[in-house]
């Protein structure tokens, strides 16, 4: 049974972040700084574990330029012919990094480039490898005038084409939390499936209408995210809030990782050194807008389009009063999936991935693969120490029947 009360310090966290946010709406102050920001992640955290990695850059319709990395072979030059390639998608307040912050031998990415394949990191706008736009700078409020539909919409689509044209495949994929999101997303609106050969949905996000993370829920019932964009903020994490939570994490007696377990749920695995590097590259910025989406997802429990809270603003961008839902049961049922989930992940709730599970029930049964891990909470599935055993091996199995 998980506790119903929060812990008081993770309160008084929580309620100062809530204090540094309108203190910050008073100066206007929007700049963002972060460890190695200015650092491709290639250089930081792929080759100075010995991997060759390349930075490339690809432009979706609406403007935004993506920052991707690919890490080719393994540290051994394993140069086989026809690798096959694939995508690897970050969660929210995430970017690549997350993948990359276990030694090699306990990152996915680096186990799949030694194990032979063509291994893609996508990073999703805003985060300090996409962070471009052909005519809008991060400093312009419009710049952040989007949530994850915009990424179901344009940024997953160019990412997969892009690595589909480079290395002339279909392409695996692999999400975590909001990366299986924006995946089932578009699966449920027919699109994608061309591309890929298969999907790998690690700690999936769909339904958070049973989410048991206290904090979580307290900031989508008070509407926290809406009072953020009132005070003038379309962009979250901001400098003081980064500041702030760094200073609360080097406090006596405050514990950061019981912070990540109050929020994600007791994770059962992670390193002191990883959960360093955590804090060292994280949290990454995303927009407010964002964060109200899926603030409405807690509280309404459906997956639809951004609520514009209003009937006529809803008429204006979807020709209705209300925002159209993204049907998981119309999700191609030969489509191989394979999802890993855990009893302890107080954000992708076993009682939401049941919903999902519903959904699916018609799903052909020699192409989903369901794999659940009870001491798992939702970083265990990145950062965990034995991933590598328990979830990425049976995942590296299935990709290669597939």
């Amino acid at each position: 049974m998980r506790s119903k009360m929060a812990n008081p310090s993770y309160t008084l966290i929580f309620m100062a972040l809530i204090c540094v946010t309108a203190a910050a709406a008073a100066t206007k102050n929007k700049l963002y700084s972060i460890e190695n920001s200015n650092v491709g992640l290639c250089k930081s955290l792929v080759e100075t574990q010995g991997y060759t990695c390349q930075e490339h850059q690809v432009t979706t319709e609406d403007g935004y330029v993506l920052g991707l990395q690919r890490i080719p072979n393994g540290r051994f030059g394993n140069k086989t012919a026809d690798k096959l390639p694939i995508l690897l998608q970050h969660g929210l307040l995430l970017d690549a990094s997350s993948w990359l912050l276990n030694p090699p031998e306990e990152s996915l990415p680096f186990i799949l480039a030694d194990h032979g394949f063509d291994v893609w990191l996508s990073n999703a706008r805003g985060t300090r490898s996409s962070r471009g736009h052909t005519s809008l700078s991060p400093n312009d409020p419009a710049y952040w005038e989007w949530s994850w539909d915009e990424m179901v919409v344009y940024d997953l689509p160019t990412s997969v084409q892009y690595v589909r044209d480079q290395t002339g495949q279909k392409l695996h994929y692999v999400g975590h939390s909001m990366g299986t999101l924006v995946v089932l997303a578009a699966f449920s609106e027919k699109k994608l499936f061309n591309l890929l050969r298969s999907a790998a949905l690690l700690s999936p996000v769909a339904y958070l209408g049973q989410i048991p993370s206290l904090i979580l829920r307290t900031a989508a019932e008070t509407f926290l995210a809406e009072e953020v964009k009132l005070l003038g903020f379309p962009e979250v994490p901001n400098e003081q809030i980064i500041k702030l939570e760094q200073s609360i994490c080097r406090s006596p007696g405050i514990d950061c990782s019981d912070l990540m377990a109050a929020i994600g749920g007791p994770n059962c695995c992670l390193s002191h050194s990883s959960m360093d590097a955590f804090f060292k590259n994280l949290p990454q910025p995303t927009s407010t807008k964002n964060l109200i989406h899926f603030a409405q997802m807690i509280r309404k429990g459906t997956i639809e389009m951004y609520d514009y809270s209003h009937a006529y603003m809803n008429m204006e961008h979807y020709k209705k009063p209300t925002p159209p839902m993204y049907n998981m049961a119309n999700i191609p049922k030969d489509i191989p999936l394979f999802l890993s989930y855990g009893g302890r992940d107080s954000i992708s709730d076993v009682n939401d991935v049941g919903v999902l599970l519903d959904d699916l029930e018609d799903h052909d049964k020699d192409k989903l693969v369901v794999q659940y891990r009870e001491d798992y909470a939702h970083l265990d599935f990145i950062m965990s120490v034995n991933a590598n055993q328990l979830v990425y091996n049976p995942l590296e199995a299935f990709i290669r029947l597939h």
